[in-house]
């Protein structure tokens, strides 16, 4: 069954993930343990060989040797190999998971476009949404452990109700070397273009839309058949597994503890009053190397993660609950298509009739949400400059023979000039705003406004001579 700890972490607080640590069923621990276990055992056999049983000069080759395995073990890119090699089955067992076929979408297709209230339009409907499940029992047959335990015969899928004897005839009557799960899909395609020349459906877009539904079904049944079929390849899984075994194989006797490596002798420096002589102490002996193990504990794992979800369909804690999905398929889709074909609840008015807008009630626990204001969107409360000149719309288009105004600089303005143009004009514009009045069209608006047109003759009559003369070299 799937180990399921959401509501455990619904809200983040102090401690929040250190509960899930004490559990067992689907932990790291019950997966590890095993050879978290021999790992301590190999190195408390080295490590006792070579503190007890070696002469000195077996201890001397041996710390050679550790020495070297320690070097040699640093040279593995363990943790670039086993990252990308775990992501890669994380987003395979999400997207089979995805691949399952669920009967929701097809069934309410079927309630909606087969008709007929009396024994037949019924018996259509539900044979019809059968066989859609009957295709899913024998894909999932083909492809999770639990399943085929369930159903190791054709007799047993009989006696489950999902095929009749007559169908299990026909079916075994078809000959074929290859996996027979599509067969179901067929006699729906069949039944369904039947019952569209019967009149059970009434028109031909309700029968494309059942077939589109159908083969949308059909298409996750065939692609999880087809990842149960074409498996990661099997040199990446080799190569991360040697990967793995092999830097904790030279981790055995790399981290073990040795005697510290004889460097030549340095002459002894003469020692400043007051001063002790110097420390000769080596590298801490640690009987039991706690970094190491904890190497292991977290690459091991890692490994054992992905050896748990690359096959998601066997009988692991965390695989997926396909006998669970069998039945409530069957359940919900016999309901949907016969129990709730043409049973509606009356129409009614609803609560909010007469209110220009709904406002669910909330509860005390949690009324401080309502007082919240609704996200209007990231620039809702961007505070706009307040310069009037800076909202006037303009004409950009090449053609215009409105000036553009200066671009102005915040910064720039603040340190040199109010009206000090941008050093950052472009290119486009720059020709026709040099020596153009600041603000020609701000007087063009104010003279209009004040409705005196011999004013706004001669302030029309500047503005072009100004432009005209800036213009000139």
């Amino acid at each position: 069954m799937t180990v399921s700890y959401t509501l455990k972490v619904a809200e983040a607080r102090f401690g929040g993930f250190s509960g899930l640590l004490l559990r067992w069923r689907g932990s790291i621990y019950k997966l590890l343990y095993k050879e978290f276990l021999l790992f301590i055992a190999l190195y408390a056999l080295l490590s006792i060989t070579y503190r007890l049983l070696l002469t000195q000069e077996q201890r001397h080759v041996y710390a050679q040797v550790a020495r070297y395995c320690n070097r040699s073990a640093d040279l593995i890119p363990l943790s670039f190999v086993l990252g990308f090699y775990v992501t890669l089955v994380v987003n395979r067992w999400w997207a089979q998971y995805t691949s399952i076929p669920l009967p929701d979408q097809l069934m309410c297709v079927i309630s909606a476009s087969v008709h007929g209230v009396d024994q037949h339009g019924r018996l259509l409907r539900r044979t019809l949404i059968r066989y859609a499940n009957l295709a899913s029992v024998l894909v999932l047959r083909s492809v999770s452990t639990r399943v085929l335990k369930r159903f190791p015969t054709m007799e047993h899928v009989v006696d489950a109700g999902f095929m009749s004897q007559e169908e299990r005839k026909k079916f075994e009557s078809l000959k074929s070397d290859f996996n027979k799960y599509w067969i179901p899909c067929v006699w729906f395609t069949n039944l369904a273009a039947q019952a569209r020349r019967d009149g059970r459906i009434r028109d031909d877009i309700a029968l494309c839309l059942l077939l589109e539904e159908l083969n949308k079904y059909r298409a996750k049944c065939s692609m999880l058949f087809h990842y149960d079929w074409i498996s990661i390849p099997l040199v990446y899984t080799q190569v991360v597994t040697i990967a793995v075994y092999s830097y904790f194989a030279l981790s055995l006797v790399g981290r073990q503890f040795v005697e510290p490596e004889a460097g030549p002798a340095k002459p002894q420096e003469p020692l400043e009053p007051g001063q002790g002589p110097a420390s000769t102490l080596g590298d801490l002996d640690m009987y039991v190397p706690l970094t190491t193990l904890l190497q292991f504990f977290f690459y091991a794992g890692w490994l054992k993660v992905a050896e748990q979800i690359i096959n998601p369909f066997g009988e692991d804690d965390d695989d997926f609950e396909t006998n669970q999905l069998i039945d409530r398929n069957l359940q919900v889709s016999l309901l949907s298509v016969d129990d709730m074909y043409q049973n509606l609840p009356p129409v009614e008015k609803d609560l909010y009739w007469d209110e220009d807008s709904a406002q669910p009630p909330y509860t005390v626990a949690t009324a401080a949400e309502a007082l919240r204001p609704s996200f209007l969107g990231s620039t809702f409360n961007l505070r706009v400059s307040d310069d009037p000149e800076q909202n006037v719309q303009v004409d950009t288009s090449p053609g215009s023979a409105r000036p553009l105004p200066a671009a102005q600089t915040p910064l720039l303005g603040h340190l040199f000039a109010a009206g000090a143009p941008s050093p950052a004009i472009s290119l486009r514009t720059f020709g026709r705003v040099r020596g153009a009045p600041r603000t020609p069209h701000l007087l063009r608006l104010r003279a209009e406004e004040g409705g005196d047109p011999e004013a706004a003759d001669r302030i029309e009559e500047a503005s072009v001579g100004s432009g005209d003369e800036a213009g000139e070299p």
